[in-house]
Formats: C-alpha cells, structure tokens, sequence
C-alpha cells in the first residue's frame, strides 16, 4: 500500500504545469498561421489537451475526427501527458 504522503505527491504532480511541444499541419496550421509552439498547460491527457486548444483557439473539428501522436506513435487519448512530450493532432487527409 502506498503512503498517504507519495500518493498525495503523485496526485499533485498531475496538476503542475508541463510544456508540451505541439506541431500543427493542415487546417490547424492553417488557422493558427504557425507550424509548431512550445505550449504550458496543467491539462494530464491529450484529451484533454486538445479541449484546452479547442477553447482557447477556436478549433471547429471535434478530437473524434482527429488521430494523436505522443512522441512520434499514434496513442490514445487519455494518454497521460509528461513534461517535454511532442503531440501531433493529426486531422483527416484528403484527396484523390
């Protein structure tokens, strides 16, 4: 069993700030006008992450029709986030 104090410290280390790497392309890149930021969030999943942008830039996609990569491997969304990852939102692709 873990003691009252580490569990504690764990919990808390999930609310600090973090600076995630995040790259853009597509539409994404678009509406932003850059290719990439260094972004400090307190969000603990890229989910969450991704609801923070959304608010924050207005993005119209909803994260269903977007894949996620963490560090160059797609990953699921409730991934917990650590200090220095690098997340792609990767949206759809089209054309012929």
């Amino acid at each position: 069993m873990m003691p009252f104090k580490a569990k504690r410290r764990m919990q808390m280390a999930h609310l600090s700030n973090k600076t995630i790497h995040i790259s853009y392309f597509s539409f994404l890149r678009e509406l932003l006008g850059i290719t990439e930021e260094a972004f400090e969030t307190k969000a603990s999943t890229a989910g969450d992450l991704y609801s923070e942008l959304q608010a924050l830039y207005g993005f119209g996609l909803s994260r269903d029709s977007l894949k996620v990569s963490i560090n160059d491997a797609f990953s699921s969304w409730k991934k917990e986030l650590k200090n220095g990852d690098h997340i792609v939102f990767i949206p759809p692709v089209s054309g012929g």
